[in-house]
């Protein structure tokens, strides 16, 4: 299914033993790096439950490791499919190509949690958390999976008034919060790392994790749209409330406009606009709007040398699903 790629790397002190054939074909699957707390995590869960660890905090916690985590579970070895596209594995219906789920909550919901990368190959920028079945909102959780599931227990720990599930909790926090600390990982919500990468966000865009884009001393890279989000999403809104076809046409004036404002943009390298009206499109959700994205999503990535996102939009737009975004399951 996944190639092998790349050379074994010498052990670092902190490397969770996981072999490389392993790291390799996770790696190889989804065609993105892992950062090591993705490893170490699952050496946690193994430690807390050696049969399954992708279940140890299901009962307790209620999430699930899935992603990247079922190629170190096996379970792609089991699948029926051949054509198993990793681009949508466990992609929700609002995740942008930049976000890649590892952990799963409350179904009804759909909270999800998962790494978020500005440049496909690099390693993430931190964990985001998002509630498909609510919207395109994608929140800050910590800059790695620690810290973002210990903020998911402490928010617990506040609601649970059962004092046996309150001492279950208690005791995973304990141990999460120790092994976190000994692998010198920082159990904050907002770390100075990620503060740092907040100064690169040239816009927030409608998702609110922001975008990052190269923009060089001459302030070439970004050029802002010409309507506020507010406005824009008011634009949007009168599109997909259009009562017939021919109002439809008329409400989309607007964003034609804009569209003419990006041609000119990317011709003089602002690459950032185009991605920002393909962005707050692709999070507004109406599959009025999925030729634009397709237009502009994939060429701005490209445009960005982003190119492993540029396919995912495409394979996205081509099965956007509000459900079953489970490719392994039976």
């Amino acid at each position: 299914q996944c190639e092998k790629n790349g050379d074994v790397k010498k052990r670092r002190s902190n490397q969770a033993d996981i072999g490389d054939n392993l790291r390799q074909e996770a790696e190889a699957c989804y065609r993105l790096r892992l950062p090591e707390d993705f490893y170490q995590f699952w050496k946690f869960c193994k430690e807390l439950d050696p049969e399954k660890p992708s279940d140890a905090l299901m009962s307790s916690v209620g999430l699930k490791l899935v992603g990247p985590y079922d190629i170190l579970a096996g379970k792609h070895k089991k699948a029926k499919s051949t054509d198993l596209d990793f681009n949508l594995h466990w992609r929700f219906f609002y995740d942008p190509p930049e976000f890649q789920t590892i952990l799963v909550g409350d179904s009804k919901t759909q909270y999800h949690m998962g790494y978020f990368r500005d440049v496909p190959d690099e390693l993430p920028v931190w964990v985001g958390a998002n509630e498909a079945k609510k919207g395109c909102v994608i929140t800050q959780v910590g800059d790695n999976v620690f810290a973002a599931v210990k903020l998911f227990l402490s928010k617990n720990l506040k609601e649970v008034t059962d004092k046996k599930k309150n001492a279950i909790l208690k005791d995973i926090d304990e141990k999460l919060t120790r092994t976190a600390k000994e692998l010198g990982y920082s159990l904050e919500q907002k770390t100075m790392k990620m503060k740092q990468r907040d100064k690169k966000v040239v816009t927030k865009a409608f998702h609110g994790a922001g975008l990052v884009v190269p923009v060089d001393k001459n302030d070439v890279g970004y050029r802002e749209l010409p309507e506020t989000n507010a406005n824009l999403k008011k634009i949007c809104k009168a599109i997909v409330d259009a009562p017939t076809d021919d109002e439809r046409l008329k409400a989309f004036a607007p964003i034609q406009e804009m569209l003419t404002f990006v041609q000119f943009a990317n011709d003089e390298c602002d690459y950032g606009m185009g991605y920002e009206l393909g962005m707050d499109l692709f999070c507004y959700g109406s599959h009025y709007f999925h030729k634009m994205v397709g237009q502009l999503l994939p060429l701005a990535y490209t445009l960005l040398k982003r190119n492993l996102f540029a396919e995912i939009i495409q394979s996205h737009l081509a099965s956007r699903r509000e459900d079953k975004v489970d490719q392994l399951a039976p």
